[in-house]
């Protein structure tokens, strides 16, 4: 009979075999993070398949009492050897369990190079010609097998998350940063506009302070904001670890929730979240990617999913021919001195009553409104000869009230307890106040807008 270390069982043959213990020879396709268990060990949850068991693929789970002792797996494709890991189920799943005391595993990456060279390896795994020969076979089928092992049909988009619904999405990790106190931070995007959020109708007070520009404590450097897509949400998520190594992947994350806090959606990690890595060949990725450049390349498919079939014509622009610009492209422009016209939605105004308006010196108009969009948020002044032109003069505090509920989504029916801004065309002007300091004192100002009311 042929020693056991050298038998290998296919995921098909392996799922028959409850609590005994198997060799395997598979591919990765989902990488899960360490996390703790519930004692004092680490575990790691990978997805595998090989041409007898792809659709589902199979989970494999590691326990290790240090975090370097489990499998680093570079990327998805990449080839795992298991030894004596013990076939399992639970819930009617069947998924194979490492021993700590006794299993083994190797990685190897996926390329067809004749490479047989394990890049991680714990314990004793030593590679013969036979295994060899298995392994150039299974990196022959993975040429033409896609990878969709794993998927299922309910994956949602940024554009369908829901206030405290959990989903299953797929997303990039753009960047991922560290923050005082709080942990760390990561962004997920996948080219979709989060749905717009609704507004509690403020008292009069000054409501600009409900409404920040981020979620952070301090605002990302511009260094790290110009590599973010100019258009679809970039969603925040805080977290308890650092997910550098996931920079620029696109992963898969399961149970995952969003809240909305000060106005923003947030991103909710929980106990039972999983985050897997997605290699840049899944079908669900290479989709995402695609509609993304169809949005960047179409003038209608940048403005806003939810303002569709048009926005509201309460504003009019004197440029009525240019082309539309994302919050985020105003923010990353590489002039300092610019202008764009955008499809935004007013959140609020500082001054927050219209008797307020005007300085009470020179009786001229002096409002910081705070704008968004999917994108992003700023601040935008609204002086002088800009805010006669937007208001149409100046108009009795009746009038004024009147187009400035329009504006910021007050409707007639003052028992509705939210308010929903409508998206309006505006032209705004970037300017800096600082000669020595272009980009620290850059500000943004409404210029050639009407508010019709």
């Amino acid at each position: 009979m042929e020693d056991q270390d050298y038998v290998f069982l296919s995921l098909k043959d392996a799922m028959v075999c409850i609590n005994m213990r198997v060799n395997l020879l598979a591919v990765v396709v989902e990488i899960g993070t360490p996390t703790r268990s519930n004692g004092k060990d680490y575990v790691c949850k990978l997805k595998v398949m090989d041409p007898s068991f792809h659709n589902p693929s199979m989970l494999v789970i590691f326990y290790s009492e240090r975090e370097t002792k489990l499998p680093i797996v570079k990327s998805p494709g990449d080839i795992v050897i298991l030894k004596c890991v013990v076939m399992r189920v639970h819930n009617d799943e069947v998924y194979a369990l490492f021993d700590k005391k006794c299993s083994a595993f190797a990685l190897l990456g996926r390329e067809d190079s004749g490479s047989f060279h394990p890049y991680q390896v714990c314990s004793d795994v030593s590679i013969d010609d036979r295994m060899r020969t298995c392994i150039g076979q299974l990196r022959t089928w993975l040429v033409g097998c896609p990878f969709s092992a794993g998927m299922t049909n309910n994956l949602l988009s940024l554009r369908d998350i829901k206030m405290g619904h959990y989903v299953d999405i797929v997303c990039k990790i753009l960047h991922a940063h560290e923050m005082p106190v709080v942990g760390w931070m990561i962004y997920l995007w996948d080219g979709t506009d989060c749905p717009p959020i609704n507004f509690c109708i403020l008292p009069d007070i000054q409501g600009d302070v409900c409404h920040p520009l981020e979620l952070e404590p301090l605002p990302l450097p511009r260094s790290v904001l110009c590599t973010f897509p100019s258009i679809g949400t970039v969603l925040r998520v805080t977290v308890t670890k650092s997910y550098k190594d996931f920079k620029g992947q696109w992963v898969k994350i399961r149970n995952f929730m969003c809240q909305v806090q000060s106005g923003l959606w947030r991103g909710v990690i929980t106990p039972c979240t999983e985050i897997l890595l997605l290699s840049n060949e899944n079908p669900i990725v290479r989709e995402r990617e695609r509609l993304y450049r169809t949005r960047l390349s179409s003038n209608l498919d940048r403005l806003p999913s939810s303002s569709f079939p048009w926005p509201s014509r309460i504003t009019e622009t004197s440029h009525s021919r240019a082309r539309f610009s994302t919050l985020m492209d105003v923010l990353i422009d590489k002039e300092v001195n610019f202008k764009y016209k955008c499809l935004v939605r007013v959140v609020t105004a500082l001054p927050w009553l219209v008797e307020d308006f005007r300085s009470p010196v020179t009786g001229k108009y002096r409002i910081r409104f705070t704008l968004e969009d999917p994108t992003a948020r700023i601040h935008a002044g609204l002086f002088d000869e800009d805010g006669e032109k937007f208001f149409g003069g100046y108009p009795g505090n009746d009038v004024l009230r009147s187009k400035m509920n329009k504006l910021i989504g007050i409707s007639d029916d003052h028992e509705l307890a939210s308010r929903n801004p409508p998206w309006v065309q505006v032209c705004i002007l970037s300017f800096f106040h600082d000669e020595n300091d272009k980009w620290g004192s850059r500000k943004y100002r409404i210029f050639d807008t009407i508010l019709i009311g």
